[in-house]
């Protein structure tokens, strides 16, 4: 079984509030674009196997894929293995919830592998356990989510379509981010409300706002060097995604896009992709 599995980005990102068991709480407008890792499940072996494409992913019971497929087989109460094959194309540690999306991808395929025992809900509880951004990544459309991230509402209004996503050649910590987050000093001061996003839908130039920002980049100050070279390329605005240190511009129309990915192209330590935001998929791929 092939199954594509998306990276996603935070159009806005705001910390909330802190809870007793250290977890935070979020309001942000999260959506899958069309960058992917490629999973391949091969069915019939006695364990659960991991091999990657990209040296820096563990092949253990660390890796989320690994814990993906051993909750579903403990949850559904038999003992079996798959072969997990993960062909990376998004960019690890970076803000744009890789390893959460495989682990996603993992229960979306044995769930149509054993004929559908649970529902999706089911699965966003299932996945939730492994992480906060992976019940989103079960949602599959853009959506608005609250809580830890597992609180969802599809966000039906359109969104800049044109996404250029920069990364900067490094990776971050999302657990120190987390760690060194002042509540009292967050950047994102108009509370936006799921009502007015609802009614006025999302605008760039209002809603592009991200409190983890200015943690990341004042230990990298290369975020504001991407988001200043997007903006001076045309993008309607520049934001950091998740904890970083991916950067993302959003573009009126894919000429655009695509000469700005011609231009940042030009530092040897960035890598861009030009790809678009999905609205609604199925990434199960028999």
């Amino acid at each position: 079984m092939k199954i594509l599995s998306p990276a996603k980005i935070n159009l806005f990102l705001q910390v909330t509030g802190k809870r007793p068991d250290g977890y935070h709480e979020l309001f942000s407008l999260m959506c899958c674009v069309a960058l992917f890792d490629t999973i391949y499940l091969r069915f019939g072996t006695k364990k659960i196997e991991i091999e990657a494409s990209h040296p820096q992913i563990p092949l253990d019971e660390t890796n989320l894929a690994h814990k993906s497929a051993a909750l579903f087989f403990k949850t559904l109460g038999i003992k079996e293995g798959v072969k997990i094959t993960i062909e990376k194309n998004i960019p690890i540690a970076a803000g744009l919830g890789g390893g959460s999306s495989n682990a996603a991808s993992v229960l979306r395929g044995l769930n149509h592998h054993y004929e559908f025992p649970f529902s999706r809900d089911r699965l966003m509880a299932l996945g939730l356990s492994l992480g906060a951004d992976v019940p989103f990544l079960l949602f599959q459309k853009p959506a608005l989510a609250s809580g830890v991230g597992e609180k969802l509402e599809a966000f039906p209004a359109l969104l800049p379509n044109n996404v250029l996503i920069v990364h900067p050649g490094f990776w971050v910590s999302t657990a120190e981010v987390f760690q060194n987050l002042n509540l009292r000093l967050t950047k994102c001061k108009k509370k936006f409300t799921k009502t007015s996003l609802m009614k006025s839908g999302y605008n760039v130039s209002r809603h592009l706002c991200n409190d983890l920002e200015a943690v990341t980049a004042s230990k990298y100050p290369e975020i504001q060097s991407v988001k200043a070279q997007l903006i001076k390329q045309g993008a309607l605005g520049a934001l950091m995604s998740g904890s970083g240190p991916t950067v993302f511009g959003l573009f009126s129309d894919q000429e655009k896009a695509g000469k700005a990915m011609q231009a940042v192209g030009r530092n040897p330590r960035w890598n861009a992709y030009l790809t678009e935001i999905i609205y609604e998929k199925n990434f199960v791929d028999l």
